[in-house]
């Protein structure tokens, strides 16, 4: 078996054993392939010098640790496959450091800022627009007070089934990374806001049959993330925000730190983002700093 066609069982067992999601399935494709071209004899049978040799030639082109980082990770899962079912009788990876690398701040929005690009898109799903500029105005809406109310994975807004919205609920499930379901609220205005845009859904046939929240004439079925980030940035610079500085991730770190700005625990912010582990939450952890200098300064008494 050539390392192309392990890299294929590899990636096979990610998908049926892990749950391991397609985007995800797609960079440990791109990670391991590139590693087995720049190898010379394919990536299954390198040794420690040649993955060393590898990384030390993506860091000289530029590559940032995280990147860095994220291939070797992929590489060394890649190994501890092969081992574990037989096919090497050793793990070449497992004498290898980790590129260091810094835990730079999330990019994320003020309380203001966020208001007044929701009030912005509010105020353009309300306007006497003509039928697609309406569409795609109450869409937006939608989209917007969904995943800042949520903190869905943009992923994970685009793909909603359309009965979470025939339901109404304040709460639904939402089925993230490792096929693993987790529970998340719904604001009143979110609900108003899909509550319009699913009338104006419901007045478009070609949308009739569709299981998505949001349909689209895509390979998917549904909106594209790139669609939606794209519409994201013209809404922040229709708001008056740099558009340069918006993302639907930048929107999910906003929930976060919105949310831990006004006394939320950790760990519950942890639940309803979906971290499998605290320590992809505790990028948080300056939130939680600010919010303790704050209450010490408001409430000790010998506070200045």
């Amino acid at each position: 078996m050539n390392s192309a066609a392990r890299i294929e069982a590899f990636l096979e067992m990610m998908s049926a054993e892990r749950g391991a999601a397609e985007n995800t399935l797609s960079s440990y494709r791109r990670d391991l392939e590139d590693a087995s071209e720049a190898i010379g004899g394919g990536l299954a049978g390198a040794g420690a010098e040649n993955i060393r040799a590898y990384l030390d030639d993506i860091a000289a082109r530029g590559f940032a640790p995280t990147s860095q980082a994220r291939k070797l990770s992929a590489i060394r899962q890649f190994f501890k496959f092969l081992y574990a079912e037989g096919l090497r009788g050793d793990d070449p990876t497992g004498t290898l450091d980790s590129p260091r690398k810094g835990r730079p701040l999330p990019k994320t929005m003020t309380e203001a800022e966020t208001g007044r690009m929701l009030d912005r898109a509010a105020e353009e799903a309300g306007g006497g627009a003509p039928d697609d500029d309406r569409l795609a105005a109450l869409r937006l809406h939608a989209l917007v007070e969904v995943l800042y109310a949520t903190g869905l994975r943009v992923s994970e807004l685009v793909g909603l089934p359309v009965t979470v919205a025939l339901r109404d609920d304040r709460f639904f499930m939402v089925r993230g990374k490792g096929d693993k379901e987790r529970m998340v609220p719904l604001s009143a205005k979110a609900r108003a806001a899909m509550r319009a845009w699913l009338s104006e859904r419901a007045t478009r046939p070609a949308f009739a049959d569709s299981p998505y929240l949001f349909p689209a004439s895509s390979d998917s079925g549904h909106l594209s993330r790139q669609v939606f980030a794209r519409d994201l940035k013209g809404l922040a610079a229709r708001a008056g925000i740099a558009s340069a500085k918006i993302s639907p991730h930048v929107l999910r770190h906003a929930f976060a730190s919105h949310l831990l700005q006004n006394g939320a625990d950790l760990r519950a912010v942890q639940q309803l983002l979906g971290h499998a582990d605290i320590s992809t939450t505790q990028i948080y952890t300056h939130v939680l700093e600010e919010r303790l200098v704050r209450l010490v300064n408001d409430h000790h008494p010998l506070a200045d």
